[in-house]
């Protein structure tokens, strides 16, 4: 049903979309006719156009810039995306971090892991990870997780953050948006994504067995500008199970583990007859949600390990309520 559903991406008239379903689903070959056409017109496109247009107006927004451009497929070796890599290394700091205040005013934390993989996302989006400051900002990063793996809140006042049930780690000290948030970092760059700690993130993510329907998508709807990406550790306040597949399929584990045997099974009871899945708030990207849900579970085909971690079910009141 993968190649048959694939198939059917390919009426979108996304050449963006078409050309990632045409290399990642149906391992079309470089010199392909259909994929040779397509990935010159990704950038005349026009959601790609309106794009690269933008003037973003801090880090943040920034940021989130880059990742939509290569969700688009677009990287460094565009001139204008290459413009904007070297915006976001403009403002790296000597140790490799970026401030703090380019994020947040609140001057209560000296330090939240996020103000440096936000961006580290961003650049790895548009293959700028193994640069040599972007390495610099990894190591950063990793030198901020605590001894079970995790990353934290942050820190006031030399001691670690609070961290609000809804962003609690099953079993862990540790935040969920930091962890997954650096994890999102670690799995785009080619020589991290199978790492240790990124491994260990994953495993840990997985213990949380909420199973919210309802924000299913919220990435995609967040990359294609539907909905609003607010906040800095709210961010990642809701728990959308295409978006941990897509990172934790990236780590290389395998549909053997338990935990994403369970999770995989749920997402399959959402797909629809014709092998897609509707996205619950924003029909028109449900072509866009079924290519990443393909992409993670063809991943997972090729995992090479599996977590031991426990499975743990959060209570009704640890999860955040839906916005609307």
């Amino acid at each position: 049903m993968t190649t048959g559903s694939a198939w059917l991406l390919l009426c979108d008239s996304s050449p963006a979309l078409r050309c990632r379903v045409l290399s990642e689903l149906l391992d079309a070959p470089d010199d392909d006719p259909e994929l040779t056409d397509l990935l010159p017109r990704r950038a005349r496109d026009p959601e790609a156009l309106a794009l690269l247009a933008a003037e973003p107006a801090g880090l943040r927004e920034l940021s989130l810039l880059l990742c939509r451009l290569g969700r688009l497929g677009l990287d460094r070796a565009h001139p204008r995306v290459a413009e904007l890599v070297e915006r976001v290394f403009s403002r790296q700091q000597t140790d490799g971090s970026f401030a703090l205040t380019e994020f947040r005013t609140d001057d209560r934390y000296a330090m939240i892991p996020l103000q440096v993989s936000v961006p580290l996302r961003a650049l790895g989006a548009v293959g700028a990870a193994t640069d040599p400051r972007a390495e610099r900002a990894y190591d950063w990063l990793l030198a901020r997780r605590i001894q079970d793996g995790s990353w934290p809140t942050g820190l006031v006042a030399g001691q670690p953050g609070s961290v609000p049930g809804y962003r609690k780690l099953p079993g862990s000290p540790g935040c969920r948006a930091n962890t997954e948030a650096a994890l999102a970092a670690l799995v785009l760059h080619p020589g991290r994504a199978r790492s240790e700690p990124a491994r260990r993130a994953a495993d840990l993510l997985l213990r949380r067995e909420t199973r919210d329907e309802w924000a299913l998508g919220t990435e995609v709807a967040r990359l294609h500008g539907r909905e609003r990406a607010a906040g800095f550790i709210s961010l990642h306040s809701r728990f959308d199970l295409a978006f941990v597949l897509d990172l934790v399929s990236r780590t290389g584990i395998s549909a053997g583990d338990a935990r994403v045997a369970d999770l995989v099974g749920f997402l399959e009871g959402l797909r629809g007859p014709a092998g897609l899945w509707e996205h619950p708030a924003h029909p028109e990207l449900s072509r866009w949600l079924t290519l990443d849900l393909l992409t993670s579970l063809r991943r997972l085909d090729g995992g090479d390990w599996a977590g031991e971690g426990p499975r743990l079910r959060f209570r009704p009141d640890d999860v955040p309520l839906k916005h609307h």
